[in-house]
């Protein structure tokens, strides 16, 4: 699996921001350590989608050594999110949702309401 070296960002009193070296304007934040990775996650692969999309080339990742000394870096903290090549041949889709239910979901999905209802949708499935 390939993995994308993502800076990781906290002020006081502020979210978590994280943002992707190798893809300028791939961008993305959590309230948590643990929302961050996730929303992370799920913008790393929506960038790539779209650059893929756009017949535009998608940048190796680079290294930990070549970003050692990257002078934006500042005192960000780097980690590694994971790039699922599965979720490279999703399809986007716009669905209409009653505004209670999407209330639920958004209080049970924790921030990430795209990845609970394929997660949903999979367990149904598979029942």
């Amino acid at each position: 699996m390939t993995a994308y070296i993502a800076y990781l960002r906290k002020d006081k009193d502020s979210d978590f921001g994280v943002e992707f070296p190798d893809l300028p304007g791939c961008i993305s934040a959590g309230h948590t350590l643990e929302e961050a990775k996730a929303m992370a996650a799920e913008a790393l692969v929506g960038h790539i989608s779209v650059l893929q999309e756009m017949g535009e080339p998608v940048p190796a990742p680079s290294s930990l050594d070549q970003l050692a000394d990257d002078p934006h870096r500042g005192n960000a903290v780097m980690m590694l999110i994971d790039l699922d090549p599965a979720l490279l041949k999703a399809e986007r889709v716009n669905v209409m949702i009653p505004k209670s239910l999407l209330g639920r979901i958004d209080a049970a999905s924790g921030g990430n309401r795209s990845r609970f209802l394929v997660e949903a949708a999979e367990q149904k499935l598979s029942a």
